[in-house]
């Protein structure tokens, strides 16, 4: 048992390292920091007039000063010229149109970071207006006071003084003091797995969501303390950047930050998605039968579930079911939409677009085989040769499925076929 476990630690740290090393990750890391340098102080001043309401907006310059700390002196530098924007912005901008457009800079934010976390899970579908709206803007107004309140709950109950009483016995002093220095890596842990479990526009698992949590938590702290040294040994080389020091730093600290951030959600996916450790990012090739198969299986579960008033199947479920990557049924079912043949909402569910006993077999072949509008090259020129081997195989398959529909492809009087063939 140890052996295996060893191995399956073996795949994931190689497929990872190989994602990392191919490009896939650190590029998106790289389009982040663009998007959080512009938008890194409207997204403060927005936390910081909310947290201002509730009377909590001194706390907001600790939390700056901690995720900074690993740049040294020059993070305690750029935490007090973000504060004194955010400040200005509070007394100057902060109000009608220039409200709106904080706003609107921090929901692209959000945005910006779901598409890499869709890409990490391998989603091509992002949420709508109205989600987007409704969920980030709900994160952004009540994450940060959710986050201050847990840290000052903690400060109260580390002041309280049947505590302070407590730790001044050996053990539970020492215990206290362990919790006590843990409690800042745990919260980094809780906010990690809140993002995983929320951003990518799937269902994520919680315990698959908490695993990243924990690998983002510990490759976070690990590498705060390496940066951290590093910024101090090489003060001198730095110093001849002058003014640019500490842009040059900032920039290379949130570029670690977002790739840890992503390495951790890619590894929520591998876990929970392993039938992808083996091929990764690299593109997916599979034949016209199997391109067949994936049509009728889509239009057969979502027509059972709407036959039997079940609730629609997704996607990734009839892939799970499949033991396939759910990558590989994008195409297809694209291609049934096309057709109008199949429905899929902003759940991933799918719905026939017509009565299944309306849909013939022969229509599902077509979808696939058949030109669509959504190709880029819907038609060819063919010698006769060709054209007239078509037209058999067409003639031959209309003549196997007749005028079978749908419904009678999921009819429950339907037996199994006999595994000898007889």
């Amino acid at each position: 048992m140890g052996l295996r476990a060893a191995i399956v630690v073996i795949r994931f740290v190689y497929a990872v390292v190989r994602d990392v090393v191919a490009g896939n990750l650190t590029l998106r890391a790289m389009g982040l920091v663009y998007i959080t340098i512009l938008s890194v102080v409207p997204v403060i001043a927005i936390s910081f007039s909310i947290l201002k309401g509730f009377g909590y907006h001194r706390e907001l310059e600790p939390l700056l000063y901690k995720f900074l700390e690993p740049m040294g002196d020059k993070g305690v530098e750029l935490t007090d010229q973000v504060i004194g924007f955010v400040e200005n912005i509070q007394g100057d901008v902060l109000a009608g149109v220039g409200l709106v457009l904080l706003f609107i800079t921090t929901v692209s934010m959000a945005q910006k970071v779901e598409d890499s976390f869709n890409h990490v899970w391998r989603v091509d579908q992002s949420r709508n207006l109205a989600q987007r709206l409704s969920e980030y803007l709900s994160v952004i107004l009540v994450g940060p006071v959710i986050m201050v309140t847990a840290i000052a709950m903690i400060a109260a109950v580390q002041s309280n003084t049947m505590v302070t009483e407590l730790t001044e016995i050996a053990p539970i002093g020492a215990t206290v003091g362990f919790i006590g220095k843990l409690a800042p890596f745990m919260l980094v842990v809780v906010g990690f797995t809140f993002v995983y479990w929320f951003l990518p526009n799937t269902r994520v698992r919680f315990f698959a969501a908490m695993l990243g949590g924990l690998t983002g938590g510990f490759l976070w702290a690990g590498t705060g303390v390496l940066f951290a040294a590093f910024v101090a040994n090489s003060a001198r080389t730095l110093s001849i950047y002058a003014t640019f020091a500490i842009v040059i730093i900032a920039l290379i600290w949130l570029y670690l930050c977002w790739l840890i951030l992503l390495v951790g959600a890619q590894v929520s996916f591998y876990y929970q998605r392993p039938e992808y450790l083996r091929i990764g990012f690299r593109p997916i090739s599979i034949g016209g039968r199997q391109r067949e198969q994936i049509a009728f299986s889509l239009m057969a579960e979502a027509a059972r579930a709407f036959r039997d008033g079940d609730k629609p199947p997704t996607l990734n479920s009839i892939a799970e079911s499949a033991r396939l990557p759910g990558l590989l049924m994008v195409p297809v079912v694209n291609r049934l939409i096309a057709a109008q043949l199949i429905t899929r909402n902003n759940k991933d569910q799918l719905f026939p677009q017509r009565d299944p006993a309306r849909i013939a077999l022969t229509d599902i072949i077509a979808a696939v085989r058949d030109p669509q509008k959504i190709d880029v090259f819907p038609s060819g020129r063919w010698s006769s040769e060709v054209g007239t081997v078509s037209e058999q195989i067409t003639s031959a398959m209309d003549t196997v499925l007749q005028d079978r529909s749908l419904y009678d492809l999921i009819a429950p009087s339907d037996e199994e076929p006999d595994a000898g063939g007889g």
